[in-house]
């Protein structure tokens, strides 16, 4: 009888620690869950405000940074400031040193090719980073490339040469953003992997039209594409059209227009 009793008493123990061990399991399972989510939550939160044509402000978190800063301080009046600015050009509507200036960025970084720092007056030199097509830095918790942009075909004449300028790609947390600059529809944009956000300009005779701009986001498949930098010569590129074309292509891609013109008639 005493026997029968010790084996019902170790019985129940060792089930009381079963339970414990499952409770305790569950518990991590949750937490490692509850942890993931949250990672993935923290990397969705990238917030775009145009400023004007290839200008914007960029909120990833809490972290601020621009690109091509044109338009004077007054274009960005009531925006945070920069932790960082992307240049991609030497053209006056992505470089221009007075904005910078005007910005009083103290010694915030700028990120820039040579062709831009060589251009840029010697009160700006020790704010900037100099980054050659293919470079990779990591910089304030981001990895960023510098990616070629140029036109096609490739002419000594040509608005935009090989080398000279950068496109970008950023990521944080695994998530991906692409600033084309002044491209074509080359071959390093089609190569692109895992993009998340894309901006992707589009004007003639400066980059391309829209179809070639469709036809290279249909290869490299963002999840989400911007169209930027839209006014040509002519007026403006039709980014509604641009929409069909790549949703013709393909209907996952997401493409968002934003208005990069708010003070011009379309």
């Amino acid at each position: 009888m005493k026997r029968i009793i010790t084996l019902l008493i170790i019985g129940v123990i060792f089930h009381s620690c079963k339970n414990d061990q499952k409770s305790e399991a569950s518990s991590t399972d949750m937490d490692e869950t509850n942890l993931e989510t949250q990672a993935m939550n923290d990397t969705s939160a990238i917030e775009i405000t145009p400023i004007s044509h290839a200008t914007a402000v960029f909120h990833w978190g809490d972290t601020v940074f621009y690109t091509d800063p044109v338009g004077g301080a007054e274009a960005f009046e009531g925006k945070n400031k920069p932790d960082f600015v992307l240049i991609t050009d030497i053209h006056g509507d992505h470089m221009n040193a007075e904005t910078l200036m005007a910005l009083e960025l103290g010694e915030t970084k700028i990120i820039v090719p040579k062709s831009v720092k060589d251009k840029l007056p010697e009160e700006l030199q020790s704010n900037l980073i100099v980054m050659n097509n293919g470079e990779t830095q990591t910089f304030m918790g981001f990895t960023i490339k510098a990616i070629p942009m140029y036109n096609l075909p490739q002419t000594k004449d040509a608005m935009h040469n090989k080398g000279r300028g950068n496109g970008y790609v950023l990521e944080k947390n695994g998530e991906r953003l692409y600033i084309s600059g002044d491209t074509e529809d080359i071959p390093e944009m089609r190569q692109l992997e895992n993009i998340d956000i894309a901006l992707v300009s589009m004007n003639l005779p400066y980059t391309m039209p829209v179809d070639q701009a469709a036809k290279g986001v249909l290869a490299f498949k963002p999840k989400k594409v911007i169209p930027y930098h839209y006014r040509g010569k002519n007026g403006f590129s039709d980014v509604e059209e641009f929409k069909r074309l790549v949703n013709e292509g393909d209907e996952n891609i997401e493409v968002e227009l934003l208005d990069w013109y708010p003070n011009t008639e379309k």
